[in-house]
């Protein structure tokens, strides 16, 4: 029996197509990486019976990155990246170990077939997939084909057969043009990204940003929001006078009529009309016209109009919405979510897709007159080639899907409604009048068939008086005329559904990528998202958008992007050649960047016009090791330490608060230690500025405080205060904070688990002595007589937390949000709590077999 290996891009896909095609009768388990499930099932394959067994990845298997010290920030120029510095393909997620279990997996399999999302990523990965699968499968006999490739754009029944049924080759031409967006967003990215964050982060204190980050799609995303402040901020108002005049067609109504000429700048001229049109009694009527007009129909649904729609009517982010919708496409409810299309193929089975709405009471009323007249064909839009529009596939409840994601799928069902809906068709009157020589105009609609805009009424056209019936020659007398005078307004902030728009226009990201660039300028502090959804950019935003234009506009203009994302498109078609399109992008922003470089002082005469020096900002903490002057603590993203004395800056750990820990100095280099904390529920540790970014010994990386130091003696060592491995993940070790008490606790110094224990208690110290089982740190407990949990009034005690019975009910485990995977359900192998060789001085010896109350206790943690 022949072996066929299947590969989804998330687990729910795995799970839901295996089933489709298994018709539910197969098995299933967890694979050893613990995020991905095995589903096995018999079947036949190209005309043979076959064992299939169908798993999936979790999105991208590899990512690319620099290799060794190329990613050090301190060793490398800037300007190496463009091309000196090698690449290599990493696991995008180390923990989840896909190449292992894909290989696993995958051994001895005869055929592969690829399940991946069908758009350019999704081609990426599959060639992601094969690297790690082909190597293992079974050798093919001379030309037999072993690989498939699947084309779905909906998770039924209908579409996965079919899939099977049609299967196909991945598209290598896709995945390069994939393999190049990410290289040279990569590389120029980080290039410019490290060298101005460094140099103005070298410079000022309160840019309120952890990364002045540069990409070739951020940029001009940043540049489109900069462009319309700039509008507003130079926008003069201007005075205009409008004429407003009232007719009386009946005693106790009245019409407001429009003037043609609209509005006049100069004041004299408008009173002129004033005074010309006072003159006259009563308004003519000219002329009367009526004209029936047609309201069309939506073409239908692509994802940048599902953002731009979530955004500004349903008051969700696009990254938000995006995430919805892959939500809302893996359990089956909507077609796949990415697509540029809006037309849809002639054999699209649009009846069927009405049919699942008939009982959803929001709208069986209108499906089932749509179902019983006959529907309409939708209009002729874009076919780009890829997935069908975005369209409801099966029937939903508010309470099945609940929040955003029923308004989500409640507006992508009316839309698909309203494509297969009539036109709107409503009766247009224009009624001109002549007041002395001034023409006006009255415009009226009558809705004579509503169409489309009953599932979608907020398309509706607005409800207005009605006109009066007359004809030509008609006299109305004149209620009242007036001169109002106004002003002209400046344009608004963008809104991301505008923002949306412009990118689109300018062909800068995908469709699937539109969403992340917006997210990134928001995350990076460049905007801020106001009411509405407006995005107003910030001090920091808006001057390096105009450093950019006065260094090099086409750094910020969405011209050369643009560019770049056509010949990208080239080699997915198979028009351009990868190397060429690489080598010659590079070349272009290697020339630009040493420009930049050169011309940096452009920029930052800006910056010092916006922002403070490092020495005028923050607030004096610790001492400096080296001048014995006080430090200061600049808490704007990122938090950093700055000796002005010394001309020296010491990055800290992010997302907490610092603060003097006792005035203790660090035996190394006399720094002043500080204590970094996540809150009163979350971890904490001292660190030393300098070792923190110096590290002091060869084991140590930049960026670990003390609860990571190796010094043999210092009373703040992870040797002096390590106790244990850790119950959860593999590497890390449980630490005593020596701060926490009475509420005394220990935490990993990898993960984020925190054990509390002896509440109370007079002091917590860590003894030099082992446990005889497991090889953990004894600790010494004193408590307060009167509060004492121990046995027969004694306060104090000596044991091993992990198997002394007597702090058995006194740990507690609090807090343990990263979980590995090889700890759940009692998976893997477990060893003993001692804090591993070469922790100590001397090291330790392997930890012993722990006994049945310790494990006991392990699997109560987990």
């Amino acid at each position: 029996m022949k072996s066929v290996f299947m590969v989804a891009e998330k687990p729910s896909l795995a799970q839901s197509i295996a089933k489709i095609l298994s018709r539910g009768n197969m098995s299933s388990r967890k694979g050893l990486n613990g995020a991905c499930s095995v589903h096995e099932y018999t079947g036949s394959f190209v005309g043979q019976s076959a064992h299939f067994k169908m798993t999936s990845v979790c999105g991208h298997v590899m990512t690319l990155d620099f290799i060794g010290k190329y990613n050090s920030w301190d060793k490398v120029d800037p300007a190496e990246l463009f091309s000196k510095a090698p690449t290599e393909k990493k696991e995008a997620n180390p923990k989840l170990t896909m190449v292992k279990f894909l290989q696993v997996e995958g051994r001895g399999c005869d055929y592969i077939v690829l399940w991946l999302d069908c758009d350019k990523e999704g081609e990426n990965i599959c060639f992601e997939v094969l690297d790690a699968v082909l190597p293992v499968m079974n050798k093919p006999r001379s030309a037999e084909r072993t690989i498939y490739r699947a084309k779905f754009s909906s998770i039924t029944d209908t579409d996965i057969c079919n899939a099977m049924n049609h299967l196909g080759e991945p598209n290598r031409n896709e995945a390069l043009s994939v393999d190049a967006r990410q290289e040279l967003d990569l590389r120029i990215g980080c290039a410019f990204t490290r060298f101005q964050t460094k140099y103005f982060q070298g410079k000022y204190g309160n840019l309120d940003s952890s990364l002045i980050s540069f990409g070739p799609c951020q940029t001009p995303t940043l540049g489109f929001c900069v462009e319309r402040h700039d509008k507003i901020q130079s926008f003069k108002p201007e005075t205009y006078w409008v004429l407003q005049a009232k007719v009386n067609p009946e005693k106790e109504s009245s019409l407001t009529l429009d003037w043609d000429r609209v509005r006049v700048f100069d004041r004299e001229i408008a009173q002129m009309f004033l005074n010309i049109t006072k003159m006259a009694k009563e308004a003519k009527v000219e002329s009367v016209s009526k004209k029936e007009k047609v309201k069309q129909r939506p073409l239908a649904l692509n994802t940048v109009e599902m953002l731009r729609v979530a955004s500004a009517a349903l008051g969700m982010g696009p990254q938000h919405a995006m995430q919805i919708a892959e939500r809302l496409y893996t359990q089956g409810y909507i077609s796949y979510p990415r697509t540029e299309t809006t037309h849809y193929p002639e054999n699209f089975d649009l009846k069927g897709c009405l049919r699942q709405q008939a009982n959803n009471h929001y709208w069986a009323e209108t499906v089932k007159a749509l179902l019983s007249e006959g529907i309409n064909r939708p209009r002729k839009g874009h076919d780009a080639g890829d997935h069908p529009p975005i369209t409801p596939m099966k029937a939903a409840t508010e309470a099945e899907l609940g929040g955003d994601g029923w308004r989500l799928y409640e507006y992508i069902t009316r839309h698909f409604i309203a494509t297969v809906s009539a036109d709107c068709k409503y009766l247009q009157t224009t009624i001109s009048f002549s007041i002395g020589p001034e023409r006006f105009t009255c415009i009226g609609k009558v809705v004579t068939s509503p169409g489309f805009t009953e599932i979608m009424p907020w398309h509706s056209i607005p409800l207005e008086e009605s006109l009066p019936h007359c004809e030509k020659g008609d006299l109305f007398p004149i209620g009242e005329i007036k001169l109002l005078e106004k002003q002209t307004s400046p344009p608004d902030y963008l809104t991301e559904a505008e923002l949306i728009t412009l990118m689109e226009k300018h062909g800068i990201g995908t469709d699937a990528s539109i969403p992340v660039h917006i997210n990134n300028i928001c995350q990076r502090n460049y905007v801020t998202v106001e009411s509405g959804r407006r995005l107003k950019p910030t001090n920091l935003g808006i001057v390096l958008v105009h450093g950019y234009y006065k260094i090099d506009a086409e750094l910020v203009l969405p011209t050369i992007r643009s560019a770049v994302e056509k010949q990208l498109n080239l080699i997915a078609l198979g028009k351009a050649n990868y190397h060429q399109v690489l080598e010659h992008t590079l070349d272009i922003f290697k020339r630009k960047f040493h420009y930049f470089v050169d011309s940096i002082a452009g920029m930052d005469e800006l910056m010092e016009v916006s922002f403070s020096p490092l020495a005028a900002t923050g607030k004096p903490l610790s001492r400096c090791g080296k001048c014995h002057r006080f430090m200061k603590y600049i808490q704007a993203k990122p938090s950093r330490l700055h000796c002005s004395h010394c001309d020296d800056t010491y990055s800290l750990p992010q997302n907490g608060t610092i603060k003097l820990y006792k005035e203790l100095r660090c035996p190394l280099d006399d720094f002043e230690l500080v204590l970094w904390s996540s809150g009163s529920r979350g971890k904490s540790y001292p660190l030393c500025p300098y070792c923190y970014n110096h590290p002091p010994f060869r084991d140590m990386k930049k960026g670990m405080g003390c609860n990571e130091c190796t010094h043999p003696t210092c009373q703040h060592s992870l040797s002096m205060l390590g106790i244990g491995q850790c119950v959860e993940c593999e590497n890390g070790v449980l630490v005593l904070d020596s701060t926490s008490g009475p509420k005394w606790k220990m935490a990993c110094n990898k993960c984020n688990v925190i054990v509390h224990f002896f509440e109370n208690a007079h002091k917590v110290r860590v003894s030099p002595e082992t446990c005889d089982l497991c090889d953990a740190a004894l600790v010494d407990v004193d408590f307060n007589k009167a509060k004492s949990p121990l046995p027969g009034d004694e306060t104090q005690h000596s044991g091993c937390i992990f198997c002394d019975p007597v702090f058995q009910d006194l740990v507690e485990l609090k807090h343990a949000a990263m979980r590995h995977p090889m700890h759940r359900g009692g998976q893997g192998k477990r060893q003993g709590r001692g804090r591993g060789k070469g922790r100590r001085p001397g090291g330790r010896p392997n930890p012993k077999k722990p006994k049945d109350k310790m494990a006991a206790l392990a699997a109560y943690f987990v």
